[in-house]
């Protein structure tokens, strides 16, 4: 009987070092472990409606499986979206094949505007690639470091070591981060494709979140 307590014992305490383990290299297990409020954290420090968020993941899968599809083989295109606006990155052999990309994800359902950086070049290697993964944790990181930034505010999409900055920010929010990428190593260059917002729906949107809590305390 003690062996099979211990036995149990071992068992729970290795189930829950798995989780642990699980939920500190994966964010998105945090949401599943915790419900429904880290979803509506995220949601509020994104600055993107849920269905906003929703319908940019359905814009992504959209538009690469139309990709996928019109394009040839030769061809390397990323595609990202922020409040339904569209960034294009990666590389295409001519001008032709840019254009065509830009005009297919132009007719996808909720796209509001195509940001088309795609480089007429040969496509990218493995080594790139994963380079430019690199560099976009190491900018991800350098944005929770700083105190004055909202990390989860900001998309951070890097090609060719050039940095693109997404999302719903001021304008003073928006110098401040791309000064903050500029000073990590490997990045060539950083490029604001931010949607700007006032000083004043910035201090309504963090308010939001303190309302909603003592309306909850109050029920």
């Amino acid at each position: 009987m003690i062996k099979q307590s211990l036995s149990r014992v071992s068992r729970s305490l290795l189930v829950v070092g798995v989780c642990a383990a699980a939920v500190m290299s994966l964010q998105g297990c945090v949401e599943l472990l915790v419900g429904s409020a880290v979803v509506g954290t995220f949601a509020t420090a994104d600055r993107r409606t849920f269905g906003a968020q929703t319908e940019d993941k359905s814009i992504v899968v959209k538009g690469e499986l139309t990709l996928s599809k019109v394009l040839s083989d030769n061809t390397h295109v990323n595609v990202n979206s922020f409040n339904r606006h569209v960034l294009l990155t990666g590389e295409v052999p001519d001008q032709q094949t840019k254009d065509k990309a830009e005009n297919e994800l132009k007719a996808v359902e909720g796209v509001v505007s195509v940001i088309n950086e795609i480089q007429i070049a040969g496509t990218s290697n493995l080594t790139a690639r994963s380079n430019d993964a690199l560099i976009t944790t190491k900018v991800k990181a350098s944005f929770v470091d700083t105190k004055d930034l909202y990390a989860n505010s900001y998309k951070v999409v890097t090609e060719a070591s050039v940095v693109y900055l997404m999302g719903r920010v001021t304008q003073r929010e928006g110098e401040r981060a791309a000064d903050v990428a500029s000073s990590v190593s490997g990045v060539r260059k950083v490029v604001k494709v931010f949607e700007y917002m006032t000083e004043e729906e910035l201090k309504a949107l963090l308010v939001q979140p303190a309302k909603s809590e003592k309306s909850a305390e109050a029920k």
